[in-house]
């Protein structure tokens, strides 16, 4: 897999804080952020539902209030949870946005970076569709790498890193599957452990 090198920024990509590049799929679960604050971090999840489970129009419905608890077993353990991120990156490439960057997505729930506590007031949520422990495709890592520059180009955002280093011991995703290494060689941006941070 060649390193992929980013192409210039384009200012028209963006439209109050939708990405023109990502499918809409507005949720309701969503607030404002503090006033005055720095948008400076990408924070990387994994999601499937079920677990293991690709495909289909679950991870969606969740996102919107729309899931039927009833339609899987699993689904009782999260009855009624109201989560979100920004994005959603499937296995296949597509990327789905459910709310604005200019907006707090409730994806990482009590968290912490840099001293920094509750990393939704900050932070960009970017959802990949896998499994913590397995590996992800090498279409998500290339979309990924747009993604952060993409950002980077609209907003103050200078690092990246997964969900299980924001809030240790609760969570665990993107979890050991997940290469950084391959993400700084195609994005260009320096690994400092489980994180990335945007060259100057």
């Amino acid at each position: 897999m060649s390193a992929w090198v980013p192409p210039p920024a384009d200012g028209a990509a963006w439209e109050q804080g939708w990405y023109a590049a990502a499918r809409r799929c507005p949720s309701p679960n969503f607030g404002p952020r503090p006033a005055g604050v720095s948008i400076d971090l990408a924070v990387i999840h994994s999601i499937s539902l079920p677990p293991g489970v690709y495909g289909g129009d679950a991870i969606e419905r969740l996102f919107t209030n729309r899931l039927d608890w009833d339609a899987h077993p699993y689904f009782q353990q999260i009855r009624g949870l109201e989560v979100s991120a920004h994005f959603l990156l499937r296995r296949g490439g597509e990327l789905l946005q459910f709310v604005s960057c200019d907006a707090r997505a409730w994806h990482a729930g009590r968290s912490a970076w840099r001293g920094r506590d509750n990393c939704n007031d900050y932070s960009i949520g970017i959802e990949l569709e896998g499994l913590e422990g397995e590996h992800f495709t090498a279409v998500q890592y290339r979309r990924l790498a747009r993604l952060l520059w993409a950002l980077a180009a609209r907003y103050p955002l200078s690092e990246a890193t997964g969900h299980e280093d924001v809030a240790p011991g609760r969570k665990h995703d993107p979890g050991a599957g997940f290469s950084w290494p391959l993400l700084e060689r195609l994005s260009g941006w320096q690994a400092q452990g489980h994180s990335l941070r945007r060259p100057a």
